[in-house]
């Protein structure tokens, strides 16, 4: 757990990161509720951060992916608040529909893995309403405002903080590399592209990336990686923007999911996927040890 703005702490948990946003003593709220299960972990951050007992006015999430939004209902069934998403990503958390499938042909570490992720839907019931329309994040300070910045998900937003340019960019990039393995363990600091597997509209992600840029970030937060600070990050996410180039194959690479509010519209056909059956038996082994490096990884962070 680290601050990184003033009243903006990253907490990272395994691979995704959570923001907990607001000063001790006011009003805050929880971005993003990482993995399922994870819930216990967030409490504890909460209570540490905030003091015992302590509760935000809402949840917020950037999207509603399984590892941005896993532990969500626990914790506002714990907390008793409301969680808050966009109007787009509905259908996908109240139970209408899955998302878009991932596509592991899109290639790189992160799309391999994403032959073994769990269905990309749940149902947070009654506890999650749709972001304000005024631009407006329920449970932060005037000052913060979410941006619709939809691509990896229909209706995926970022939060941004005019006064000191602070940008939480959810998935809309990443601060890693997550097509090399290689990046993902050592963690090596850069602005990438969005997850690549669930990805689903490659044009509207390249258009929210030159959308963010234009708000000339300080610092950056996003979903996966380690946040970047300092003047050269504007810069560097102008350049990236401008020469942001979609996958040259993939599912989506060609024609994007459609989705509206009731959920999937139409889907492009799978892609040709001659690693499938090879995947399944190499990827159980992969897949085990990322989560004992992850795992040792964290052990050695929590004990820092």
């Amino acid at each position: 757990m680290k601050q990184i703005a003033p009243g903006v702490i990253w907490l990272p948990i395994s691979f995704v990161n959570v923001y907990l946003v607001g000063e001790p003593g006011g009003p805050w709220a929880l971005v993003d509720a990482g993995l399922p299960g994870r819930a216990a972990q967030i409490q504890a951050a909460a209570e540490k951060r905030f003091g015992a007992k302590a509760r935000p006015e809402a949840i917020v999430l950037t999207h509603g992916h399984f590892d941005h939004a896993g532990s969500a209902r626990e914790l506002a069934d714990f907390w008793d608040v409301p969680i808050y998403a966009h109007l787009l990503d509905m259908p996908f958390l109240t139970g209408k529909s899955l998302f878009p499938p991932p596509d592991p042909t899109v290639g790189g570490a992160m799309a391999f893995m994403s032959r073994f992720f769990p269905p990309n839907g749940m149902d947070l019931g009654g506890r999650v309403r749709v972001l304000p329309p005024d631009g407006s994040v329920p449970g932060l300070l005037p000052g913060w405002t979410w941006h619709h910045t939809p691509g990896h998900s229909p209706g995926h937003v970022s939060l941004f903080r005019g006064e000191d340019k602070m940008l939480i960019a959810g998935d809309a990039l990443a601060t890693v590399d997550l097509a090399s393995l290689r990046h993902l363990l050592t963690k090596k600091q850069e602005i990438a592209v969005p997850p690549t597997p669930v990805t689903c509209d490659w044009v509207a992600a390249r258009r929210s990336l030159a959308h963010l840029a234009t708000l000339r970030p300080y610092t950056v937060a996003a979903g996966h990686g380690v946040p970047l600070s300092g003047a050269q990050v504007a810069g560097d996410l102008e350049l990236f923007a401008e020469e942001f180039e979609i996958p040259r194959h993939g599912r989506y690479v060609s024609e994007p999911a459609r989705t509206d509010e009731t959920g999937i519209v139409f889907l492009p056909p799978p892609a040709s996927d001659p690693l499938k059956k090879a995947a399944v038996s190499v990827g159980i082994v992969t897949l085990a040890g990322l989560a004992l490096t992850l795992a040792a990884r964290n052990r050695r962070e929590s004990g820092d």
